[in-house]
């Protein structure tokens, strides 16, 4: 009974950490991805009516779309910016104080969204998305981190892949605010671009009042008391022994070593398989395409021919679809495990691309056929919640270890949002250019990913750091790097670790 309590404790605590970590966080990557879409066309208005004020001259139709096509991308600029911050951030003010500290960036987004239409200044939406994009670039990294070391073992996944659940509602309540009945009116669009900040007050309100990383407390800033009575009030018991054996453990491997920098992470070379491992992923995530239907879910729906004043409704589905696949998926990690997920994923969503184009190719001949379209979008989008969406973000956390793991995100980031960027201002023009066969290019980075995860990325499932490290290590031995073998040898070398009890 009593052993029930605890585990229930420890449920809520890590859930209540967890939800108030994650509302001012990857929630808000989803939901400022999804809230730009709703004022399109009021924006662009304002741009034009805007440079008419200034200049006397109205903006070619192209002019307005490059204009608001940088808008957009902004957020992309300020997400790798954000993503190289989050390591050091991570470093000196830990994994929560990363977190609330970078609510300030989100504040400053708001009060330019309200004044730029006052301000007749466009420009001061530019610098608003790029502030907004800078919150989400390092909550991006530091709160999958944070999860990652706060959760149990058996745990981990799901904790961690709670992430993406929120990302996918972020993206659902933005395109539900987003209505022109709640805040996608032509005379409330300020607001909603600063609304984001209304969360972001709910976690700095709230998140003070639970537990630093355990892992940071002992490994980074070498306090075993704290680290204690944050294991204490995660896992709501005082027997957490083995837990704290292998911290105690990992810290002790690190000895007086320091947080690997980027530039020390790149030069390593016994972690260039993991690096490129995720680099790889971290690209194809965001390549793929899926995050550019949010950004442009109009032009995608207007191609398949969906009605112009269905669009926005019908909008709402695709945010629907990536919260319930990223609800399943939560539920299924521990069982089915990464690697299928990542791989089956991308599988899933080559086979809907390559039916979406067939479809739009047969736009007007065949009845029926703008519903088929709508369902390879929702299909395409719970392809990828199911898998890419939230287990990418986990790899960092379960292929590095506690030294290496901050630079690992900033890698990890830079690569989504430097790829976000490219994707974010090429897709109207892929879409223009390309017409029907939009989603081919797609379609081969779906294919491509599924091919090297499945052949390169080894399953990380209730394993810690240096077991995984241990397969990489012996994966380098088969391939004759004694590299690699030297450093399996002194990962598993009893004589060159520290006893626990003397630390």
């Amino acid at each position: 009974m009593n052993e029930t309590m605890r585990r229930g404790g420890c449920t809520r605590t890590l859930a209540l950490t967890v939800c108030f970590a994650a509302i001012g966080g990857t929630f808000q990557y989803g939901y400022n991805i999804s809230i730009i879409n709703a004022p399109t066309s009021y924006v662009q208005k304002f741009i034009n009516e805007t440079c008419m004020k200034r200049w006397g001259t109205v903006l070619e139709p192209s002019q307005v779309t490059l204009i608001w096509t940088f808008i957009v991308s902004t957020y992309s600029l300020g997400g790798l910016l954000g993503s190289l911050l989050a390591g050091p951030m991570s470093i000196k003010f830990g994994r929560k104080g990363a977190l609330l500290l970078n609510n300030v960036f989100l504040f400053l987004s708001a009060v330019l969204a309200l004044s730029s239409r006052s301000a007749a200044s466009f420009e001061m939406i530019i610098l608003a998305r790029l502030f907004v994009g800078v919150n989400a670039g390092v909550s991006m990294n530091v709160q999958p981190m944070y999860f990652g070391e706060s959760a149990p073992k058996n745990m981990r996944g799901a904790v961690a892949f709670s992430s993406a659940v929120f990302t996918a509602l972020g993206i659902l309540m933005g395109q539900i605010t987003g209505l022109t009945e709640v805040l996608g009116s032509e005379s409330l669009w300020p607001y909603l671009l600063a609304s984001s900040a209304l969360p972001g007050l709910v976690q700095l309100i709230t998140l003070p009042w639970f537990p630093e990383s355990p892992r940071y407390l002992l490994i980074d800033r070498g306090d075993r008391e704290a680290c204690s009575q944050a294991l204490k009030r995660l896992r709501a018991c005082s027997v957490f022994t083995d837990e704290m054996e292998e911290i105690l453990q990992e810290r002790a491997e690190a000895g007086e070593a320091h947080a690997k920098t980027l530039w020390e992470l790149l030069r390593d070379r016994s972690l260039r398989r993991q690096l490129y491992t995720v680099m790889a992923a971290s690209s194809a995530m965001m390549l793929c395409g899926n995050d550019s239907i949010y950004f442009y879910a109009s032009y995608i729906f207007q191609e398949a021919g969906i009605p112009t004043d269905k669009i926005q409704y019908v909008t709402i589905g695709t945010g629907a679809c990536e919260f319930t696949s990223a609800l399943a998926c939560n539920l299924l990690i521990e069982r089915v495990g990464r690697r299928l997920l990542l791989a089956g994923g991308y599988l899933l969503m080559a086979c809907w691309a390559v039916v979406f184009t067939v479809a739009l190719s047969l736009e007007g001949k065949v009845d029926g056929i703008p519903y088929l379209s709508m369902t390879c979008v929702f299909a395409y989008i719970l392809s990828f919640g199911m898998g890419p969406a939230g287990v990418t973000g986990i790899l960092p956390a379960e292929l590095f270890d506690q030294l290496a793991r901050p630079a690992a995100y900033m890698v990890a980031g830079s690569m989504m949002w430097l790829n976000l960027f490219l994707v974010g201002m090429a897709f109207p023009f892929i879409v223009n250019g390309l017409g029907q066969f939009c989603f081919i290019p797609f379609c081969g980075v779906c294919v491509t990913a599924c091919l090297f995860i499945s052949f390169t990325l080894p399953e990380t499932k209730g394993r810690t750091p240096a077991e995984i490290n241990e397969e990489w290590n012996k994966k380098g031995t088969a391939n004759g790097n004694p590299k690699y073998s030297q450093q399996s040898q002194s990962l598993t070398d009893p004589s060159e670790c520290i006893e626990i009890e003397k630390i």
